[in-house]
Order: C-alpha cells, then structure tokens, then sequence
C-alpha cells in the first residue's frame, strides 16, 4: 500500500478500536467464520488484517491448541487484542508482507479486509507462500451492505461512507468467480464456499486450498 493509503487506514482504525467489539455483527461474523473454518487442532494460523483479533480469538476458543499470529497495520486495534488475549502473537505489519517463513502456515484467514488493499493480488500471494500444500484460506467478502452500512467496520454511525478517506472495492471479491479470478495465479483454489447475512449485510465466506 502507498504511505498515504496506509496512513489513513491506520488512522481511520486506530479510532474504532476502543469500541470495535461492541458490534454484534463484528462479533456474530467472527464466531461464523471460526466455525466455518477447517485446520489441525494443532495448527498454525494467521489471521491478516486481525484487527482485534476478534476471528484470531474465536478460533482459539474452539481450538485450545492452535498456534495463531493475528496482523495488522493499526497499533491501537492491536492493543485491544493483546488485552483480550495474550496467548496470541499480536504484529503489526502489512498483510501483504507477514513476518513468516515460506510454507508455515495451515491456515490464513482474512475478514472483511481485502477490499481495502491497494494491492489485493500482492498479499493472496503472500498467503500463498506462507501456507504449507494443501494449507487454506478462509476469506470473507461484502456481497452487499458493508460499504453504504454504519455496521460496517470502516463506518461510526455519524461517519457518511463518502467521508472514508480511503478507496474501496467490494465489487473484486462480491462473487466466487470474481474471488477465484484472484486466487488462480497463486495456485489456490476455491472449494468451499458459505453465505452469511445479517441485517443489510450479506457476505461470501470462502474456503480455498492451495493446491
């Protein structure tokens, strides 16, 4: 991402983070996607674009066992997440440059988080090179909702979504084949696949294996 991108993403976080958890969706879609996710009770996982880790943190609940690296560029969601759990490695950094070694990883996650990359195609590669073959990526994506919705992470309820001082773009990843399209080059493919609603919000979760 350019410096001012990731800037005002950072920024605009950075000041949600104190009451990012009180939203239910935030919590309900969490709770979904650990569910919905497939790894090792023993495994390995990074969550990119963590947040508060609220799906870092879900998956720990289910699994005990899991080794989980949650990521992300805002410092003050970050601090949230270390006070809520610490047994999680908490790292700021890009998604699309994680701190891990090539072929580590049985599982990514990635939530409500790839319409913001400047460079979505640059991080699913860098996903690719950290899972081990046959690792997977569970991703969710706004179908609808999320970007003209306060229950979306980006939005307080007196914030318009023109005020968002940084560029979106649900329409790459609203459909499984428009998510596949990225995913091909990388060698991952889409398998599985979940639909969640919640009020105004409708989302693909979708489950890719590298292959």
């Amino acid at each position: 991402m350019t410096d001012d991108r990731v800037s005002a993403i950072r920024e605009a976080f950075d000041a949600r983070a104190g009451d990012y958890d009180e939203n239910a969706m935030h919590r309900a879609l969490a709770a979904s996607v650990a569910r919905f996710a497939r790894v090792p009770a023993d495994g390995t996982v990074v969550d990119a674009a963590t947040g508060t880790g609220l799906v870092a943190r879900a998956l720990l609940t289910r699994c005990p066992g899991l080794h989980i690296t949650g990521v992300d560029i805002s410092p003050g969601m970050l601090a949230v997440a270390r006070t809520a759990e610490p047994r999680i490695d908490w790292v700021e950094a890009d998604a699309a440059t994680l701190p891990l070694d090539d072929a580590s990883v049985d599982l990514v996650t990635c939530v409500t988080a790839l319409h913001l990359f400047a460079e979505p195609d640059r991080a699913i590669e860098e996903w690719a090179r950290v899972l081990r073959p046959g690792g997977r990526v569970v991703a969710a994506t706004f179908v609808s909702g999320g970007h003209h919705g306060k229950n979306h992470a980006e939005h307080s309820p007196a914030r318009h979504p023109a005020d968002v001082p940084y560029p979106r773009d649900h329409a790459s990843f609203a459909t499984p084949e428009r998510l596949q399209a990225h995913y091909a080059p990388t060698g991952l493919r889409i398998d599985r696949l979940a639909t969640w609603v919640r009020a105004d919000d409708r989302l693909l979760i979708a489950e890719a294996v590298r292959v």
